[in-house]
Order: structure tokens, then C-alpha cells, then sequence
């Protein structure tokens, strides 16, 4: 903590605790903030539960040594998102640090950030534009963005079915008592995949997305809890990307089976015609070119060329598609 900037008097209930925690990191990544929400709630609980007898502030005030006021813990949630993120950039080709890079960029920004000073960035050489062109085949982030192209069918048409089908029959049954905690156990559920779509998208995207459940305030009634569920935006703007995966899955797997199959095509299929004995028949104005040899060079180049502009499509889609799961899936932050 800056001496300059002396900490807030340390929170009674765990509620205050939450919400200066939640202020102190107002701007930061959302994602990050419900996650440290979740850890703070959960730590704080679990100490409530060990110490039978004593109240709220007590607890606060014996664990705010370890685990730290708001202010603190919101710099620490600050600092390990920033080496996290800096140790799994991806790295120019031909600059792909190992883990011993990697471990001394940490200490290099824990030394940092206990000296006051944050570290400095090291300038990188602009790459030239065949390289960035040619580059997107080492990127990782890349074929998982296309396999989630090819993935986005299957699941698009399952979280389209579990909306419509779970929305409509708790609708229905709402006028018979089963139909309300039919309804808790849909929405619950839609919670449920949230998170699991969001580790789907950050694993194969690269898109920061929550690793915990969505922050709940536990000091208020389960009638106050459960009204929360409908009134908050999150739950919808979830259900309205649960049904929009499936037009956009359509989308997707079409573009990635189409240009994959192009690509991966006219690159292999003058070596399969060469094994196979097998004319190829490619005409162009009534003429077959396909058994000229001198087409066979044109063909793998223009596959080469399709493969890495699909490539390079399927990344620009999934960072879109991203940016889109974050907006909709993440909670909204008040």
C-alpha cells in the first residue's frame, strides 16, 4: 500500500468486505473481479465456520494479516493477472521463451511490484507482413479457434434445445406448483453451463472468462436470492447467446468444413492422383487442366494460400466470438 494513500478502516460484515473489494477493483478485467469476489467470500466464510462464536468484524479483523484488506488483495488479484497474461502471450515466431523464461518473467515482476515500481515492458521488433501472415500457423490459439468453429454445430444445437425446451416447459408447468422449482433448476443449470461454455472459450479462444461461479451475496434470504436470479441481466444475456449459438454454429462449421476441405484439397490432390493413377478432373472452359503438370505447382500454392487465409479467418473469428461470450456470459458489474 502507498503511504500516501493510507487503507480504508477494515470492514465489519463480510457483505462490506465484498463490496470495497469489488470498488477497489472497479475497471479491472470482469471476469477477474467475479473470481476474486468468489475466492474472498469463500475464504472469508470458511474462517466464519472455523471460529464458531466469534462475530464477522472479529474474523475480518484476525484474517486481514493473512489474506489482506480489500485494497491489498485487489493489488494482488491485479498483479498475478498481469504475469499470468505475460507468461501465456504468445511470442513472436522464433522467440517461444521456455518455462525457465517464463518463471523468471514471474520473479521478474514480483521483485517489481515489491519495489513500487511495476516492471517494464521489453520493446519487440515489429514483424514484417509475411511474417505476421505466415505466423498465424504458430499461434495455438489459432486451431483452437478452428476446432471450435468445427465443435460450434454440436453444441449450438444442444444449448438451443436445453433453452427452448427448459424455457418453455417451466413456463408451462408455472401454473401447477412443480413448475416453480422446475424453473430454479433450469436456471440454475443455464448458470451451470455458463461457466463451462466460458472455460470452453478461454481454453480454445484464449478469451479471459470466469473460473468461478458467479458471486452471490449469502447474507440475503433464499426469497431474495431467488428473486436476484430473475432480475439479474446476466441470466438472459446467457440464455440469448444459448440461442445464438446455434445460427452462429451453422456459421461457423460451415466456413471452417468448407475452406478446410478446399485447402486441405487442392494441396493433396495431386498427390493423391499421383499414387492413385486417378485422373483429376479440374476444368476451366471446357478443358480439363487437372492432369497437366504444370498445374499441379498452381494448385498446391493456391491450397497453401486458402489454408492460411482460413486460418487466419477462423482466429479473427474467434476473437470475436470472445468478446461476444465475454459481453453476454460474464456478470454484469454494478
Amino acid at each position: 500500500m502507498n503511504a500516501d494513500n493510507p487503507a480504508r478502516p477494515l470492514p465489519t460484515t463480510i457483505s462490506e468486505y465484498l463490496e470495497q473489494l469489488r470498488r477497489a477493483l472497479a475497471g479491472a478485467d470482469p471476469a477477474m473481479i467475479q473470481d476474486a469476489l468468489y475466492d474472498a467470500e469463500e475464504y472469508l466464510r470458511s474462517e466464519l465456520a472455523e471460529q464458531a462464536g466469534k462475530s464477522e468484524a472479529e474474523v475480518i479483523a484476525g484474517v486481514a494479516g493473512s489474506y489482506g484488506a480489500p485494497e491489498e488483495v485487489a493489488e494482488i488479484y491485479r498483479e498475478t493477472e498481469v504475469t499470468v497474461n505475460r507468461a501465456l502471450r504468445t511470442p513472436a515466431p522464433g522467440r517461444r521463451p521456455g518455462p525457465t523464461a517464463v518463471a523468471a518473467a514471474a520473479a521478474s515482476v514480483a521483485s517489481a511490484t515489491a519495489e513500487g515500481a511495476p516492471p517494464p515492458l521489453k520493446p519487440t521488433r515489429p514483424r514484417s507482413a509475411l511474417a505476421r501472415f505466415f505466423g498465424v500457423a504458430l499461434d495455438p490459439h489459432t486451431y483452437g479457434a478452428l476446432f471450435y468453429m468445427l465443435l460450434s454445430l454440436a453444441t449450438g444445437v444442444f444449448y438451443f434445445t436445453w433453452v427452448v425446451t427448459g424455457l418453455s416447459l417451466s413456463l408451462s408447468l408455472l401454473i401447477l406448483i412443480v413448475g416453480i422449482p422446475i424453473l430454479l433448476l433450469f436456471l440454475g443449470s443455464v448458470r451451470v453451463l455458463s461457466l463451462v461454455e466460458g472455460r470452453i472459450v478461454e481454453t480454445m479462444l484464449g478469451e479471459r472468462m470466469p473460473r468461478r461461479p458467479a458471486y452471490t451475496d449469502r447474507s440475503q434470504s433464499w426469497q431474495q436470492r431467488i428473486g436476484s436470479m430473475f432480475t439479474d441481466g446476466r441470466t438472459w444475456l446467457t440464455m440469448l447467446y444459448f440461442v445464438l449459438m446455434l445460427p452462429l454454429g451453422v456459421i461457423y462449421s460451415t466456413l471452417a468444413a468448407t475452406l478446410l476441405g478446399m485447402s486441405l484439397g487442392l494441396i493433396f490432390a495431386p498427390l493423391a492422383a499421383l499414387l492413385s493413377g486417378e485422373q483429376m478432373g479440374i476444368w476451366i472452359d471446357g478443358v480439363n487442366v487437372g492432369n497437366a503438370l504444370w498445374a499441379w505447382p498452381v494448385l498446391i500454392a493456391v491450397g497453401l494460400l486458402l489454408l492460411f487465409v482460413t486460418l487466419h479467418l477462423a482466429r479473427g473469428i474467434g476473437r470475436l466470438h470472445g468478446a461476444m461470450a465475454k459481453h453476454l456470459l460474464v456478470r454484469l458489474q454494478s
